[in-house]
């Protein structure tokens, strides 16, 4: 009796692993049949994609201060906790009471499905992938759980003969009949025979559950595995971006002229590399569109609706252009912010073909999975070099960056601007659309903010007294950047050295040399552009248009 409790946690959580393996088999198998549909189909990225649509603005901007450009994979992390802790009370349930385990399988299934059939362009086909996983968790979880009853059922009790049995037949003379028992072995050795048989079984009961539990890991990863090969050889999008070949542009990229890049070591390159350049998107999984599936809509309040094609753009007077982007959830000395060589074709072009009818003051552009940005019209009409960008850094842009093509608008927040992997613009009004982030509480406009940002020495750094270097960036696309100012220890405001400048559309590198003596010290930043001025003290979070404030890093000479 002591060692009943000890039992029935050892079969409580061997129920709970029953439950954790069966929900492998539904995210494995939904994986495997997910190869045949849309990524956004599979359990996993429609729960993702859901959580993050739902995601208010004060929990994303922790979230990317917490975790920066992992902020995906920390939601996923999380996802996987939850569902593994949740898998493991409905497998404990199930071994419980079947019916109710049913029953938490389907409402799970059933938020799930709903997740997938929410998603934008969904369709009733890609449902199933859902019900496949959920049908091939239960019959996975049904094996296990009668597996497990098989290894906890208790032992039959032996039978035990009474004492006077051991002395054979007797005569019952109120009966004047004789009841004759068998001889039967010595009730301590019976009884020890019967646990010894029951403990065989156990034993063997159990590693048959252990058995069945190992197949069903092996069946779940491999589906997984193998859907998602399945998916990478259906799709090949880095094939399809090795093949491509771009024509000259019509208007290159003016060269880069000398000193742009600041003398200081560890600033930033000028220009970013593509593996570096921040990603800030709500795709939990990258649309895995080929050159041959993309196709832009252009419609709305406009005289001629019409779609372009991929050759289309190939075709048309392509320019190349160096831009900055910067993302609004950008702090204040952040590093969401990089600088690229564009390829791409005007969007003052393609607004002109469609001829907007008066009264419209907005495009709300759209990505293949859902993302929406509204940009004011009056910004993609005028002389700036707002693009559908085809190639970053003289490459075809990066699948996380919009593969096939993307929208690059100098002066914009990227929230209202920089769609990836664009499927359709709609010319329309701010009175009558809203986009993603602007019906979560973020500004219909976002005009980016002047900022200076040090970037040596870093925060809590400790540097060699004597001649200290210290340098940066700051930017203020449109307005362009004409001088930055430093303030050591509290002190007066000091010109620093500005490096070239390419165009009003980059950042702009600079660079001060300080003489310091050994102690803390504490640098602050600050950048004034052509056309607005100084760059406002008044500080700012992120929501709902930005970040502003001096930025100030403090420091040890040793």
């Amino acid at each position: 009796m002591s060692n009943l409790p000890e039992r029935r946690r050892g079969t409580s959580l061997l129920a709970a692993l029953a439950g954790i393996l069966a929900a492998g088999v539904v995210l494995g198998t939904a994986e495997l049949a997910g190869a045949f549909f849309r990524a956004s189909a599979t359990p996993i990225v429609a729960m993702g994609s859901t959580f993050i649509d739902f995601t208010p603005p004060w929990m994303k901007d922790f979230a990317i201060a917490t975790f920066g450009t992992n902020d995906k994979l920390a939601l996923l992390v999380g996802m996987g906790v939850t569902i593994t802790l949740l898998a493991a009370v409905l497998g404990i349930v199930a071994f419980r009471r079947w019916v109710l385990g049913v029953a938490g399988v389907l409402l799970m299934g059933a938020i799930i499905l709903a997740c997938v059939l929410t998603r934008a362009g969904s369709s009733l086909p890609d449902a199933v992938p859902t019900v496949v996983g959920t049908a091939a968790g239960l019959l996975a979880l049904r094996w296990l759980t009668a597996r497990l009853r098989r290894a906890a059922a208790p032992a039959a009790t032996p039978a035990v003969s009474p004492p006077d049995a051991a002395r054979g037949g007797r005569l019952d003379a109120s009966a004047g009949e004789r009841t004759t028992v068998a001889i039967t072995e010595p009730r301590g050795h019976a009884t020890s025979s019967a646990a010894g048989s029951a403990a065989v079984r156990g034993s063997t009961s159990r590693r048959g559950f252990f058995a069945a539990a190992g197949v069903t890991a092996v069946v779940a990863a491999a589906a997984a595995g193998g859907g998602r090969l399945l998916a990478g050889a259906r799709t090949n999008i880095a094939a399809v971006r090795d093949s491509l070949q771009f024509p000259a542009p019509a208007s290159p990229a003016p060269a880069l002229p000398a000193g742009v890049q600041s003398p200081v070591a560890g600033v930033t390159p000028f220009v970013t590399p593509n593996g570096d350049f921040y990603r800030i998107d709500t795709a939990l999984s990258v649309p895995q569109l080929t050159t041959e599936d993309w196709v832009l809509r252009v419609h709305g309040m406009v005289e001629e609706e019409f779609e372009l094609s991929f050759q289309d753009l190939l075709d048309a007077d392509l320019i190349e252009r160096h831009i900055t982007l910067t993302c609004v959830s950008n702090p204040v000395g952040g590093y969401l912010a990089g600088n690229a060589k564009w390829l791409g074709y005007p969007l003052r072009e393609v607004l002109a073909r469609a001829k907007p009818l008066d009264g419209a003051d907005m495009v709300l552009s759209t990505s293949s999975d859902g993302f929406s940005a509204s940009t004011p019209l009056p910004v993609l009409q005028d002389d700036r070099d707002a693009i559908l960008a085809i190639a970053m850094n003289g490459e075809p842009l990066p699948v996380e960056h919009g593969f096939p093509v993307r929208m690059v608008v100098p002066g914009l927040f990227g929230y209202v601007s920089a769609t990836k992997w664009v499927v359709d613009l709609e010319v329309t009004r701010f009175a009558d659309r809203t986009a993603y982030w602007t019906d979560r509480g973020w500004s219909e406009k976002g005009p980016i903010k002047t900022m200076a940002r040090v970037e040596v020495p870093e925060s809590f750094a400790s540097v060699d007294a004597g001649q200290v270097m210290i340098g940066g960036v700051a930017w203020s696309q449109q307005r362009g950047i004409g001088k930055v100012e430093v303030s050591v220890d509290g002190g007066d405001w000091e010109d620093v050295t500005l490096a070239a400048e390419a165009s009003v559309d980059t950042w702009r590198q600079w660079s001060h040399e300080l003489t310091l003596g050994s102690g803390l010290h504490s640098v602050r930043a600050r950048a004034t552009d052509r056309v607005d001025g100084l760059q406002t003290e008044e500080r700012a979070e992120t929501v709902p248009d930005g970040a502003s404030g001096w930025q100030t890093v403090q420091f040890t000479v040793k």
